[in-house]
């Protein structure tokens, strides 16, 4: 492994060369902001990345003349990027992102990661950013890392051998952390409702943030729940120290908390770092459908921006504007749907924090079906829970408009009427 300075490093970036970034905690900003500081002497430089922390300054003017992104998911630092001529998105399924790189629709020139250093046998860890990073340094033609003993070891597949780094830089930084607020009393109460779905020996997939916060505390009597999921964050740390979270009943990984990424605290870096109870793998082993059925009681919990009177699901824009991702969303609402006992749940407020509903007659202009009606089953709110399988589409609006804001039931009825009137 070639140690070297980070302006050393990039210097073997040149015009025209498509850039993966490693993402999340692990996102290696040291060598992006590095690299953008040749701007002048490059042209044509394209980024592709999942979600990434940290400010994303080449898409921002005078960098974004010689930058751009494709974006596999779209987090608050790039979306404005995103969105304009910086940038762009790529609707795709978590679980399908490793074959841009493996059937070569998106090869790679350099891979930018960050790892732990070497253990005795010169394997370095990708720390807690398997997801598509894998694949992406299997692929690229150059790797180049930043070396970093604050990047927590894991356990699993997310390991690359130090002669397989082309160029590194040591360091000695943390890595981005992040935490959640308390929830509100809306979120504690969509927490209570989807806790109440959960049953004892359930496998839980859920992501970041105060709705599955929120759900997580309201399970500390469950018994024998497992964890298979895309992420997690610190949230399942109480569950797992009071035995809640066992991992006995499910059929993947039984025993372990299988993830391809987490993102949190430094309490939860330590209690990753080195830990066999936590297995990461990829996200094209993580979010294959066929892998999730086959936990059984496979619980799938994630959110919407708005859910029209169909059941159609839009998770990731705000009409045209692109504000998230597809991410796994699909990978999981189906293979929950396919499990034995599976429960693939969609938990939202019922209004956004301005006063607008997020149960509308018809999605926004312009907006993406990240879920369709077709696989749409659980739908929470604070005013409750709906089961949407099997239902009719009048059955179905009915259905949501009972777990609607109090305010706007009146309006959405109205719309009932006038799309089914003339039936």
């Amino acid at each position: 492994m070639k140690l070297t300075s980070l302006e050393q490093a990039v210097s073997i970036v040149s015009s025209g060369d498509r850039i993966f970034l490693q993402g999340a905690a692990m996102t290696p900003n040291l060598l992006i902001d590095t690299l953008c500081n040749r701007y002048k002497e490059l042209e044509k430089v394209e980024f592709i990345s999942i979600h990434t922390d940290g400010e994303a300054k080449y898409l921002e003017e005078p960098y974004s003349r010689s930058f751009s992104l494709s974006s596999c998911f779209v987090g608050s630092n790039v979306r404005k990027g995103v969105n304009s001529s910086s940038g762009d998105y790529i609707p795709i399924f978590l679980s399908e992102i490793h074959w841009l790189f493996r059937k070569k629709t998106f090869p790679l020139d350099v891979a930018f990661i960050q790892v732990s250093p070497p253990d005795k046998h010169g394997y370095c860890s990708l720390g807690v950013s398997v997801d598509i990073t894998l694949p992406a340094i299997e692929t690229a033609s150059k790797v180049i890392a930043l070396v970093n003993p604050q990047v927590p070891r894991t356990h699993g597949d997310g390991i690359i051998h130090e002669s397989n780094i082309d160029v590194a830089v040591e360091i000695d930084t943390p890595i981005h952390v992040a935490y959640t607020s308390e929830p509100s009393e809306t979120e504690a109460q969509i927490g209570k409702h989807v806790a109440g779905l959960i049953e004892d020996g359930a496998t839980l997939q859920m992501g970041i943030g105060n709705i599955p916060n929120a759900v997580l505390h309201n399970l500390a009597s469950h018994k024998g729940l497992g964890i298979h999921t895309e992420m997690f964050s610190d949230g399942v740390l109480p569950l797992i120290e009071k035995g809640v979270i066992t991992g006995e009943n499910k059929k993947v990984k039984p025993g372990k908390v299988l993830t391809t990424f987490a993102v949190g605290s430094q309490k939860l870096y330590d209690f990753i770092d080195d830990n066999p109870l936590v297995h990461f793998k990829e996200a094209a082993y993580t979010n294959e459908t066929s892998i999730i059925k086959l936990n059984p009681k496979m619980t799938a919990i994630n959110s919407a921006i708005e859910i029209d009177l169909t059941g159609q699901i839009c998770a990731d824009t705000i009409g045209a504007y692109q504000y998230s991702g597809v991410g796994g969303q699909m990978d999981f609402i189906r293979g929950a749907s396919l499990s034995k006992g599976g429960k693939p749940i969609i938990a939202l407020p019922s209004r956004t924090k301005k006063g607008i509903s997020k149960i509308v007659p018809q999605l926004k202009n312009g907006a993406g079906v990240t879920t369709t009606r077709a696989h749409a089953h659980y739908i929470a709110t604070e005013f409750g829970v709906v089961d949407l399988f099997g239902k009719t589409l009048k059955q179905r609006a009915k259905a949501l408009i009972n777990i609607a804001h109090p305010d706007d039931k009146e309006s959405l009825d109205k719309e009932l009427y006038n799309r089914f009137k003339n039936f």
